[in-house]
């Protein structure tokens, strides 16, 4: 009887999840993703024309914003994963991430918070203090909303999906691409609908829609609570790595056994955290081996996990680390395609921009061409490119993550490369016309111009950025998921932050008076703008080389599943590896 009813509960909790989750889950992505966008997308020129911050301010303001918004997830994937599970994280997230919402939509409305309006001949008063502080109060919120939205969406989604079910687990890989398709989906709503409303209605009417949009999703999200497959949170992974790593530096003047079998393997300790299979003996980072060594002080009955761990724990630690040197390649591409937001913008909005005499093209919706290059490439890559590639390479999901990266890194080369050139352009027709001087005229030049570096990074997200995602989530601990979505994010902040630093660097180092200033704060005709693309493009070419190393170095991780024999090697990339 009692195996009875374990197997009604079993096929109770097996009925959760599945695809009749994702509208629920997907709800609260579109319009967190709705809401980021349709602030930030846009937020240069609101800084710029309705706070009259320096053009370098507000570009370094944007970044610095990306790169705290994307840190955040390290402590929202911290307690997901320690306590408070995902479900919960997201929704008391959701809430911090409204209220900031809320702030930043009062301060566009009420006059008081921020500067007084002045015509372009006008000196122009920055915003004080006061009114920054709750623009940087605002902002700070929507970071932390966001932490704890970021690493625990996509792993939550991807947690509706059984791995130990054969049938499901084939669809994970299909769920990050919709994931992403849905959310650039999202995003082109609001560099289309919400930009257009914030220039041509109001930036208060403009801040308030996806205000109320996200309202809806937190709704959506708890109504769906009955049909999600929830997964109790396994305990701090934080504190097993540092556990290894202080037990191994402790039997440091050990030596280290010849026979592997001879380290310390503990089925019923590790049980929460390797349902899905455990994970084997690897060869490298050997050192750290000595946290599984038994010695006459170990009880391995029950052991001091500060002294002794399980093969599987420092498995754990070594899939980490060796994680890392991937990790920090997706860096430099999130600082090239961080300027789409920044100084293309400005570009933008010097050149013509009618699509007819009677309608004008915003600035900030040029990242729509990105956009919608990004869904179309990610509809081909899923329904035209994976079923001929899985037939040349019999891979289920057609090619490697790693090699789908290395594809997006090389296409990331040739949209700032493209774009160093099409500023030339733009300037030499400034010079032209006489506007060099004249910071504020159109130049006679169609914004179209924009269009190819515009569809390059869309197609370079579509392959790295989806393939980065994957290589997170699949090469990642099972009972790290949301901390390794942390780790995408993280990367994002590092892009963030490095194109702050490059900014000020390059602003600080070429301004002067018998210098011409790269980046000048008032008048992009005078600056050399695509010397600061062609330093990007050199320094992405140093970084797809180092990343080609890095792939040809990589091991995957070695799973046990269950009690039998056989090893699911995870060697999905060995291809890229062979070829690189």
């Amino acid at each position: 009887m009692e195996v009875m009813n374990k197997k009604k509960v079993n096929s109770s909790r097996r009925m959760k999840g599945g695809m009749i989750t994702m509208p629920f889950i997907f709800a609260n992505e579109i319009c967190e993703k709705l809401a980021v966008v349709g602030f930030g997308t846009n937020m240069v020129i609101y800084l710029t024309n309705e706070l009259h911050l320096p053009l370098t301010k507000a570009a370094n303001t944007l970044t610095n914003f990306g790169g705290t918004a994307s840190l955040t997830p390290l402590i929202g994937a911290f307690i997901a994963d320690t306590f408070a599970g995902r479900f919960w994280t997201i929704t008391v997230a959701s809430i911090i991430y409204q209220i900031g919402m809320i702030i930043l939509t009062l301060s566009a409305i009420l006059p008081q918070l921020r500067p007084p309006s002045c015509k372009d001949d006008e000196y122009c008063k920055e915003a004080n203090s006061s009114q920054l502080a709750i623009l940087y109060v605002s902002l700070l919120l929507t970071a932390f909303g966001s932490g704890g939205i970021r690493p625990c969406v996509v792993a939550f989604g991807a947690d509706q999906f059984d791995e130990n079910d054969p049938n499901q687990k084939t669809q994970t890989w299909k769920f990050f691409n919709w994931y992403y398709f849905s959310m650039g989906f999202s995003m082109l709503v609001a560099v289309t609908v919400i930009v257009y409303i914030q220039d041509n209605i109001g930036w208060g009417i403009g801040f308030g829609v996806p205000t109320i949009a996200m309202l809806i999703s937190i709704v959506v999200f708890i109504f769906g609570y009955p049909l999600y497959r929830n997964l109790d949170p396994a305990g701090s992974p934080f504190t097993r790595l540092v556990q290894v790593c202080v037990a191994a530096y402790k039997k440091r003047k050990l030596d280290m056994v010849n026979d592997t079998n001879l380290l310390y393997q503990n089925q019923e300790l590790d049980a929460d955290i390797s349902t899905a299979g455990k994970l084997v003996h690897t060869k490298q980072m050997k050192f750290l081996d000595r946290a599984a060594i038994v010695t006459e002080e170990d009880n391995p009955k029950s052991p001091n996990l500060w002294r002794l761990n399980t093969v599987h724990r420092v498995e754990e630690l070594k899939s980490i680390i060796r994680m890392g040197p991937i990790w920090a390649s997706g860096i430099i591409l999130i600082t090239a395609y961080a300027q789409q937001h920044t100084f293309s913008v400005q570009q933008a909005k010097t050149m013509d921009r009618h699509l007819i005499n009677s309608f004008e093209i915003p600035a900030a919706s040029m990242t729509v061409f990105t956009l919608t290059t990004m869904l179309c490439t990610i509809a081909f890559y899923d329904r035209v490119f994976v079923p001929i590639a899985r037939k040349f390479t019999g891979l289920e999901r057609g090619i490697s993550f790693l090699s789908r990266m290395g594809i997006g890194f090389f296409i990331s080369v040739l949209a700032t490369l493209v774009a160093g050139f099409i500023e030339v352009k733009r300037k030499n027709v400034a010079s032209t016309y006489g506007l060099v001087d004249k910071p504020k005229s159109i130049v006679p030049i169609s914004v179209f111009w924009l269009v190819p570096q515009y569809c390059l990074h869309g197609i370079a997200e579509a392959f790295m950025s989806i393939g980065h995602l994957e290589f997170f989530y699949d090469q990642a601990p099972e009972s790290m998921k949301s901390t390794a979505t942390a780790l995408f994010w993280t990367s994002i902040s590092a892009g963030n932050y490095l194109s702050t630093f490059l900014v000020t660097l390059v602003h600080k180092f070429t301004s002067g008076p018998r210098r011409t200033n790269w980046l000048p704060d008032n008048n992009l005709n005078k600056g050399k703008l695509e010397y600061f693309y062609w330093l990007i493009t050199i320094l992405q070419v140093v970084n797809l080389i180092y990343y080609l190393f890095c792939a040809r170095l990589y091991t995957f991780k070695p799973i046990q599943m269950d009690k039998t024999e056989d090893l699911e090697t995870k060697k999905d990339g060995i291809e890229l590896v062979n070829n690189v």
